[in-house]
């Protein structure tokens, strides 16, 4: 029980639906994690079950977490935000230090050795949208004012999105900004404000993708994949030649054709076009419908919230999980340009996992508080 002034408001049961939705999405991705993977792990680690062991450590930390956050009231740890919110900058920071951050596939993302190895852009994620619900939270008046009240968060917003940028890593920095816009929405910025701040963001993400002839590669192959479909656009041809064999009801698991090397990363970025393969469109529906579930569950809880951080902080959280299905979901059926945003609780992703779960055990802690 917590007291809000003289209010005692007494903790109840988690939400079960939506618990069940993510306790679900975690199974099928480690099913799936286990299936698209294992032909990798054979061809360069000598045996069929590593990433599968790392996903399973990672689950086990994560659901350790998200128990642990389920149990322990967010209001608990609010005068230790800024603390959280600037170590996070400080680890954006750290693994841009030649030499310190690890480099995979030219980028410098990691920090770690091994499968112990983290993302801090995978923690600024969580971390901002903190730092947002309760630093807004307290300024309730003074959002409407884009100068005085919104220009300190951008600031910040910037600086956080370059760093990550920096690494490079554009869909996670997009992720982040997009988070924070509901954040800062449901706060009560005025619509004008944000849709402004929209307009001026377009020629900054424009220089962010036509400025890295990798980027512009990929946007362009989004764009026309079938020309040059030996080159940039193989994944996302790859990615639908998966999803096409798939069918109604899929080939059944394990038995994937374009993991055995035609699609790039099946295990991660991609693991959904190899679950429609395996488990055709019911199994993808599934997944969509079980995504649903959390967005409705997640906002319910954010509307029946308390207070105005809990509410804030579980409607950022929550959109946070849905916009990186969306658009994982959209790069894998060619309807979005190729990001690398890992899709929640599936892809095979020891930071991403875990951030993701911890973000759940926020959101099913504000749950058991929500007026029902």
């Amino acid at each position: 029980m917590r007291r809000r002034g003289q209010t005692a408001i007494r903790r109840k049961q988690p939400d079960f639906v939506l618990l069940f939705a993510i306790l679900t999405l975690l199974a099928i991705g480690i099913v799936m994690v286990f299936s698209a993977s294992f032909v990798r792990s054979v061809r360069f680690y000598g045996h069929p079950y590593y990433f599968l062991m790392r996903q399973l450590m990672w689950a086990g930390l994560g659901l350790s977490a998200m128990l642990f956050l389920a149990n322990y009231d967010c209001w608990r740890y609010r005068k230790y935000v800024i603390f959280i919110y600037g170590l996070s900058l400080l680890l954006l920071v750290i693994v841009l230090i030649p030499g310190i951050g690890q480099v995979r596939n030219d980028a410098r993302r990691w920090l770690g050795f091994g499968s112990l190895a983290i993302q801090p852009a995978e923690i600024a994620k969580f971390t901002t949208v903190l730092f947002l619900a309760d630093s807004l939270a307290k300024r309730r008046e003074k959002v409407g004012d884009l100068i005085r009240g919104l220009g300190p968060y951008l600031v910040l917003l910037g600086l956080t999105f370059v760093l990550v940028l920096a690494e490079p890593d554009l869909g996670t920095a997009v992720a982040i900004a997009a988070a924070a816009v509901v954040v800062i929405f449901a706060a009560g910025a005025k619509i004008w404000h944000l849709a402004g701040l929209g307009v001026m963001a377009i020629p900054v993400l424009y220089w962010a993708i036509m400025g890295s002839d990798y980027r512009r590669d990929r946007f362009l192959a989004f764009l026309h994949p079938w020309d040059d479909p030996a080159g940039d656009g193989w994944q996302i041809i790859q990615a639908l030649y998966a999803l096409g064999t798939g069918g109604p009801f899929g080939t059944g698991i394990g038995y994937s054709r374009q993991k055995w090397f035609y699609l790039p990363e099946p295990h991660t970025d991609f693991i959904f076009a190899v679950l429609g393969e395996e488990m055709g469109f019911v199994g993808t529906s599934l997944v969509v419908l079980l995504f649903f579930v959390v967005a409705w569950r997640g906002f319910r809880a954010a509307m029946a919230a308390p207070d105005r951080f809990s509410c804030l902080l579980a409607a950022g959280l929550t959109s946070l999980i849905v916009m990186q299905a969306i658009v994982n979901i959209g790069v894998v059926t060619g309807s979005l340009p190729i990001t690398g945003i890992p899709l929640p609780f599936i892809s095979s992703g020891g930071s991403s996992l875990l951030t993701n779960l911890m973000a759940a055990g926020v959101i099913l802690n504000i749950s058991r508080y929500a007026n029902r």
